[in-house]
């Protein structure tokens, strides 16, 4: 008898706890994809099923270390699902948090102008344009290849007509204000030890900032006040243990910061306020 998808995943949890430390869920996202269906559909209709040929090949690229976005192409982030690739670093769920600030300060009404400096995969600004159907924003990225996904996914979003996507290198050259500056730039030390998950697979240029870690930031942080317009707001993503570095430099740039810890109490963004 062929086995069945509940049995399939149970085997595949337990080969893969060695590797992650969301066995189980990694497994169920893996055989939904492999289904062609949403975990959830899987989860509750489809456990009795036999297991599909493509199940297997996708949990040995998983026990390899790749990551589970770049196996199945997409990650949810905020209310909107990204299409992922190599060419850009996986949205995590503590990038949230700068979306989360960027509400609380504008509440509904929003912003009318967004600025997202390292677009990347465009996690944060397709966000922010989903959350405030008003709004239209910049992406700058220096990579091609996350240009080009940015713009992919701001089109399969339906919205390429409010997002635009360039190349550039973080704010030089552009003069316009913003109400809202989002940015996740680099900020891992250069010998850091990640996980084989990261170092192996997502792109270098999107996680090492010099030794200390802070090689963007004081790019970024001179930048920031011709940006913002009045009224604005400046979320600025950081390392847990970066916060007073990055305040330092933010207030030598003539602003002042304030910290915004994530869901897990660490400090994840820095706050500009015009």
């Amino acid at each position: 008898m062929a086995e069945r998808i509940r049995a399939a995943l149970a085997r595949a949890a337990a080969d893969l706890a060695a590797t992650s430390e969301t066995a189980r869920l990694d497994a169920e996202l893996l055989m939904a994809h492999a289904l062609g269906v949403e975990r959830e559909a899987m989860l509750l209709g489809r456990l009795d099923d036999p297991v599909p040929a493509g199940f297997a090949p996708l949990v040995a690229r998983r026990a390899g270390h790749e990551p589970v976005a770049y196996i199945i192409g997409s990650r949810d982030f905020w209310t909107i699902r990204l299409a992922v690739a190599p060419g850009v670093l996986i949205p995590r769920p503590d990038s949230e948090t700068l979306i989360e600030a960027a509400v609380a300060h504008f509440g509904r009404p929003g912003p009318a102008r967004i600025l997202d400096l390292g677009v990347g995969s465009g996690a944060l600004l397709l966000a922010a344009l989903a959350e405030w159907p008003q709004a239209t924003g910049l992406g700058i990225d220096a990579s091609a290849a996350a240009a080009a996904i940015a713009q992919a996914n701001a089109e399969r979003l339906g919205l390429a007509e409010r997002a635009a996507i360039r190349l550039g290198d973080w704010g030089e050259g552009i003069d316009e204000c913003f109400d809202l500056i989002l940015c996740n730039p680099p900020y891992v030390e250069h010998d850091a030890g990640l996980a084989p998950d990261v170092v192996r697979f997502e792109p270098a240029s999107a996680l090492f900032a010099g030794a200390d870690g802070l090689n963007d930031y004081r790019r970024l942080a001179p930048q920031i006040g011709r940006l913002l317009a009045p009224g604005g707001l400046a979320a600025i993503e950081i390392g847990a243990d970066q916060a007073d570095s990055v305040l330092a430099l933010v207030a030598a740039a003539g602003l002042v910061g304030s910290v915004r810890t994530d869901l897990a109490g660490r400090d994840r963004v820095i706050l500009v306020k015009a």
